[in-house]
């Protein structure tokens, strides 16, 4: 990674002195099959040719290329030395022309670990598969560029594959004499740009619209994947949201789709979810569903089509200058993702997954030491690379919510069509949407903006409630409260609910007020009056960004009677507020699990439950006082069992109970259970267990010592695909043997040779919560080893390890001082690595004080 970042500064300095004409790109990729020549990298061929102006002539600056080695370069007709020009990230521009030419021949390095030109060899039937992935700045490994968003240019592409393969980019493309040429594209980011190539399988739609003018737009659409994916692949329904997306993009934002085709690509060994490139969104293959999943996995397929084709206008069209403004594109994409399957789509309940499960990413996000603005401040790539979190999404995108609520949905979307309209194929700025916005809604945006996009931190609104002597609200008021590291108070417009049971024993809503809730108290008049409520819910129907707490009475009620709520995002929401008050040690862990045993299994949401499902999980492993762990874990193992059993037959909440049971089962009879499904001696009536839930059901056999080497070879042989491999090698590394731990670390940590699947499938099986005592050496190697990996190898790797291999389970005072002295003895790491290991450093710390709050409770 050294020498390969690029600081705002730079990036600042090239935009004021260089402007793009266009780029033409020629890759030979016929390399990525045969045998590989040599001892190092495999390597294809690139040759672009750059036309740019300089408005300093005689002026220097520099392209970008991360390359083995470089042929040939060329500035303006004069041959350069390669030797001489080229550092191995960069190439030296020396007295540059008012316009200029650069050619540069390189030979460029596939990737194996997603970044760049990532080449994919399928197990199953040898076929080879190649995809790009460049966000934030890895185009520069597969052309010559100039790496950065604003820095905007059209392409031109042509690709050499071998004869049997098809090739995709960003625009339509047809192979002529043995090469595929492709239309220029308008202008665009490098790090949009696209290549997808191999013997993919791949269906054709197409998308027609006639606009109120007369004029009629037609968008041909593909999808694709893997051929032994092919038999899996329901592209039907991938198609349909995709139609239902454009018809409802279209009607808001009046500026039809502005890329020609509309290709979408499911390819294997994806690190991200997905990717916005223009005419070609690349999406991670497990949206394609080999077994039985739930509706909540097509709710989230469909969302995150929605949220990248809401990038071919938050991002693609209009684009940010530099990544400080990457929530101008994460932010609106990840609004209109939940705004769009709520209003296109069959998954009219999407605000209450956004609500329950991607909220809580922002939550905790927004409490680690590295919480930062929406608009925040990004010193150069690494900040960039981790800066794809939880508060660019999901807090971004509930603060747009909030926005709408503040401006109003019209005003709202009308700005949206300005804002595109106005910067058409441009770059902008934060100002540049507040004024737009200022202009259609009225309002003051520079004091919203300073208070939800410039500040960080999250905000708690907790109900006072005072009553009457006849015993009716005499008045109700809502607290906020601020962290000390973050105090802003911030303006919040919220609905507060009053709940009352009703003679049948249903919990349900009988009075709500809309209040701007703005300094440390505001009292709700319109509440006055009303009769005693048995649950106040601030924040209900979740209009702001906030953590909901609880009056006494309230939590009282909750603890008997949450599953009688009967509106199921008002019970989202009370979930999503007892899990904060777990993780913020206010709710000892046991009784939240015990909540999940008692109520869970009427929840009629199945996002909802599978979250809490999640929650349950990470309450026991992390929250849990030690002494306490095994006998939670056994209730939660019985209880799980129960609800398994009492499912409906074939229902997907048997499926996610069947999960849940394997991912908690640790006794004897849970793990003969477990055997005997898997090998057809027992039976649970409507419950298929297909290849991913016989996989599901081997890891904790695997981790229990009851699954050998000899097993996981023979289930491989049942599934031998690219991704029954990955599940394989999860298993191995969960073996509770000394041995396979350090084999599994050496794969990881000391070795490059596997994939990013893999160290990804080798670190989760890695750290089993039965193996604590087994994986506690590791800690000390862990922060021996750190700075080396992350000198050495990618960025997504060093991500991945680090955040991975932490040693949270040795979760104790100890871990913590360690921690500590790495980062003391650190001081001048790479600011992105020391970020990493304080954000773990602070989830170790929340858990020991969550232990301490569920030991206490257990010793009264």
């Amino acid at each position: 990674m050294p020498g390969e970042n690029l600081s705002r500064d730079e990036a600042r300095e090239r935009a004021a002195l260089l402007s793009v004409d266009g780029y033409e790109v020629s890759l030979d990729v016929r390399s990525a099959t045969g045998e590989a020549q040599g001892e190092g990298p495999r390597t294809f061929r690139s040759v672009t040719t750059i036309r740019f102006r300089c408005n300093e002539p005689g002026a220097s600056s520099f392209a970008d290329l991360i390359a083995p080695s470089v042929t040939a370069v060329s500035l303006n007709g004069r041959d350069l030395d390669p030797s001489e020009v080229f550092d191995g990230a960069r190439i030296a521009l020396e007295d540059l022309a008012a316009d200029n030419e650069l050619v540069v021949d390189a030979q460029c390095a596939y990737s194996r670990t997603g970044e760049g030109l990532h080449r994919f060899v399928d197990p199953e039937d040898g076929e080879v598969y190649l995809y790009t992935q460049y966000e934030p700045a890895d185009s520069r490994r597969v052309f010559a560029n100039f790496e950065q968003p604003n820095l905007k240019a059209p392409f031109r592409f042509e690709v050499r594959a071998p004869e049997e393969w098809t090739v995709w980019s960003n625009g339509a493309g047809e192979r002529v004499d043995g090469v595929w040429r492709f239309a220029e594209t308008k202008p665009i980011s490098t790090y949009i740009t696209c290549v997808v190539a191999g013997p993919y399988h791949y269906v054709t739609d197409s998308y027609e619209r006639e606009f109120e003018d007369g004029t009629r737009l037609e968008i041909p659409l593909g999808a694709m994947c893997r051929k032994g994916l092919a038999p899996h692949f329901d592209a039907d329904d991938v198609f349909l949201i995709t139609k239902q997306g454009l018809d409802f993009f279209h009607d808001r934002f009046d500026f039809p789709y502005p890329f020609g085709k509309y290709d979408q690509a499911f390819v294997p060994e994806y690190n991200l979810g997905a990717m916005e490139n223009p005419g070609m969104v690349t999406f991670r293959e497990e949206y394609i569903f080999r077994g039985k999943v739930t509706q909540a996995s097509y709710e989230g397929r469909a969302n995150t089509i929605l949220h990248e084709m809401a990038h071919m206008w938050f991002g693609d069209l209009v684009t940010m200058e530099w990544w400080d403004d990457l929530w101008l594109k994460e932010s609106f994409a990840d609004f209109m993702g939940a705004f769009a399957n709520v209003g296109a789509t069959r998954f009219e309940d999407a605000w209450i997954t956004f609500a329950n499960r991607r909220k809580a990413w922002a939550y905790r996000a927004d409490q680690l030491p590295s919480t930062h603005p929406v608009t925040a401040d990004i010193r150069d790539l690494e900040d960039a690379k981790l800066n794809f979190d939880g508060i660019t999404y999901a807090k971004g995108a509930s603060v747009l919510k909030q926005l709408v609520a503040y401006v109003g949905q019209d005003a709202f979307l009308e700005g949206a069509r300005r804002y595109f309209k106005r910067h058409a194929y441009g770059n902008t700025r934060l100002g540049d949407l507040l004024s737009v916005l200022e202009e259609t809604s009225g309002r003051d945006m520079a004091s919203w903006a300073r208070s939800w996009l410039q500040t960080a931190g999250v905000n708690s609104l907790t109900p006072q409630v005072l009553l009457s002597e006849s015993g009716t609200v005499d008045e109700l008021a809502v607290v906020q409260e601020a962290a000390e590291s973050h105090p802003e108070l911030r303006p919040h417009r919220v609905a507060v609910g009053l709940y009352r049971r009703t003679p049948e024993g249903a919990l349900e809503r009988y009075a709500r007020a809309e209040v701007d809730v703005d300094g440390p108290r505001t009292v709700v008049a319109e509440l006055a009056g009303a009769e005693a409520p048995e649950l106040v819910l601030v924040n209900d129907d979740d209009l702001t960004y906030c953590k909901t707490r609880f009056d006494e009475t309230s939590l009282a009620t909750l603890r008997e009677h949450l599953g009688a709520l009967t509106d199921p995002l008002a019970r989202a929401l009370c979930w999503s507020a007892l899990w904060n008050m777990t993780r913020d040690a206010l709710l000892p862990a046991r009784d939240f699990v015990g909540l999940v045993l008692r109520f869970a299994g009427r929840e009629s949401s199945i996002g909802v439950l599978q979250m809490l499902h999640a929650w349950a999980n990470s309450a026991l492993v992390h929250y849990v006082a030690p002494d306490g762990r095994e006998a939670c874990g056994r209730l939660l193992g019985e209880g799980a069992l129960r609800e398994l059993r009492d499912a409906a037959p074939g229902s997907e909440q048997q499926l996610a109970w069947a999960r849940f049971f394997a991912s908690v089962a640790s006794g004897e009879p849970e793990l003969r259970l477990l055997r005997g499904l898997l090998e057809g001696a027992e039976k649970i009536d409507g419950l298929d267990v297909d290849q991913e839930l016989r996989w599901a059901f081997l890891e904790p056999l695997a981790a229990h010592g009851e699954a050998d080497e000899k097993v996981l070879a023979a289930e491989l042989a049942r599934d031998d695909t690219a991704s029954g491999k990955r599940h394989q090698v999860r298993c191995l590394a969960a073996r509770p043997s000394a041995a396979v731990k350090a084999q599994a670390w050496a794969q990881v940590v000391e070795s490059d040779a596997l994939s990013n699947a893999l160290v990804e499938a080798t670190i989760a099986g890695f750290a089993q919560p039965s193996q604590r005592e087994l994986v506690a050496p590791y800690a000390e190697k862990y922060f021996a080893a750190i700075e080396r990996v992350w000198d050495e190898r990618s960025i997504q790797i060093g991500m991945d390890v680090v955040r991975g291999l932490f040693p949270s389970l040795r979760d104790s005072r100890d871990t913590l001082e360690a921690t500590d002295a790495w980062l003391s003895a650190h001081e001048d790491a790479a600011p992105a690595l020391r970020r990493l290991v304080l954000e773990a450093r602070d989830d170790l710390a929340r858990a020991l004080r969550g232990q301490a709050c569920d030991a206490a409770a257990a010793s009264r």
